[in-house]
């Protein structure tokens, strides 16, 4: 077990990042990557694979809001409480191809109490904004990692 100083947020959120990237198969099973992270804010990848295309020959807009979904979780939880979405909206803008690299930066706008908002953006390798989605999210009981100290 780690053990984190309280009083090092930085530290904190990483290590609340690693924990839950330990336990997420479903952001690893698709490709995401865990880029940045530090409190109330988080960056994550992913390369759309051909069985991410839909009928368009476009990245299929449930797993641009699955990228936009987990660096949203990742951010609200990166303070080290256990936070999960009570709601969210996605606009897409613009389609994600075969082989491009989307990246998620999710962004704490709004933090009170037990709810907060985070927004986040997808844009693709160029820096092309691909959508844009906002959530709330709601502290639960418990810590993602009890390694503070």
């Amino acid at each position: 077990m780690h053990s984190v100083p309280l009083g090092e947020p930085q530290a904190l959120a990483e290590l609340a990042g690693k924990t839950m990237y330990e336990r997420d198969p479903a952001s690893k099973g698709l490709g995401m990557t865990l880029e940045e992270i530090r409190p109330g804010y988080a960056r994550m990848s992913m390369r759309v694979r051909a069985d991410m295309l839909n009928g368009h020959a476009s990245c299929h807009g449930g797993f641009i809001f699955t990228l936009a979904d987990s660096a949203f979780a990742f951010a609200c939880n990166s303070h080290n409480f256990n936070t999960v979405g009570a709601g969210c909206t996605i606009d897409y803008l613009a389609p994600g191809r075969e082989g491009d690299i989307l990246t998620a930066e999710a962004v704490e706008q709004a933090l009170l109490g037990k709810t907060g908002v985070y927004d986040v953006t997808v844009t693709n390798a160029e820096g092309k904004t691909i959508a844009l989605f906002r959530g709330k999210s709601h502290r639960v009981s418990g810590m993602v990692t009890d390694a503070a100290t």
